[in-house]
């Protein structure tokens, strides 16, 4: 078994399942890892790879599953995390147990799937997570999830510092609007779509396939010599203002 191990987590649907997709066009023997196994299964059917259950809010879980793949596979080559969840609200109305949720799953579990795929991996590896535009956009009304995804961002600065004497690459992606299950409450929201793509200067949402392609660029030998990046792919979005969400809502709410 010659091909290279790669972990997906959070690759049950969305951006994850597009990045299982594409790894596994390229070779990869890949692990699907979501925290909804059903998901995870029914990806990893579409082409007949492994799943598993991955809660990244659960530090013993994670551990499990690097064990696992390693006991199964052999090596841990490849991990590219993107598990994550938003929410919305102000920060003087912001229920603050919501709030640590959004850091847990976001940032916590960023640090949690870092953490101990590093410690499986040997020189060479690769692990890349998926942040966001708004961890250098602000958004008002998504405190937390800014915050969370700007915290990866440096995240993923020190991990790149730290592994690179074991020649393990961390780097990381910033998504603008792509459609997704994650964004489809954002899409519910008469104008909201319209005003991004308005601030895009290329004109459109991104796929998730464009999310997969950067993601396979980066766990491959063709970026030996990149680590501690976070690559925007936002058609631009970021040169531009954010969405007033808000103000979209109000109009919807009357």
């Amino acid at each position: 078994m010659s091909a290279q191990v790669a972990v997906v987590i959070g690759g049950g649907s969305g951006l994850g399942r597009a990045t299982a997709l594409a790894l596994h066009a390229e070779g990869y023997r890949v692990t699907v890892a979501d925290a909804n196994l059903a998901g995870a299964e029914a990806v990893a059917a579409e082409f007949g790879g492994t799943a598993a259950s991955a809660d990244v809010t659960d530090e013993k879980a994670i551990e499990s599953l690097f064990a696992d793949v390693l006991a199964r596979e052999g090596s841990v080559d490849v991990v590219v995390n993107t598990a994550g969840m938003s929410g919305f609200s102000a920060i003087t109305d912001h229920d603050v147990a919501e709030w640590r949720t959004v850091i847990d799953v976001n940032l916590v579990g960023a640090m949690i799937v870092i953490k101990h795929a590093a410690r499986v991996m040997g020189p060479g590896g690769s692990i890349v997570s998926l942040t966001s535009l708004n961890a250098r956009q602000p958004g008002a009304g998504l405190s937390a999830y800014c915050a969370a995804k700007a915290g990866l961002s440096m995240l993923t600065g020190v991990a790149a510092l730290e592994l690179g004497p074991q020649g393990i690459r961390v780097n990381a992606i910033a998504p603008g609007l792509v459609i997704t299950p994650l964004t489809e409450g954002i899409q519910m929201v008469p104008g909201v779509q319209e005003d991004y793509v308005e601030n895009t200067p290329l004109g459109r949402a991104g796929t998730p396939e464009e999310i997969a392609d950067a993601a396979v660029y980066l766990c491959s030998s063709k970026a030996s010599w990149i680590t501690g990046e976070v690559l925007d792919i936002n058609g631009g979005a970021h040169l531009m203002r954010y969405p007033d969400i808000g103000k979209h809502l109000t109009a919807m709410l009357g």
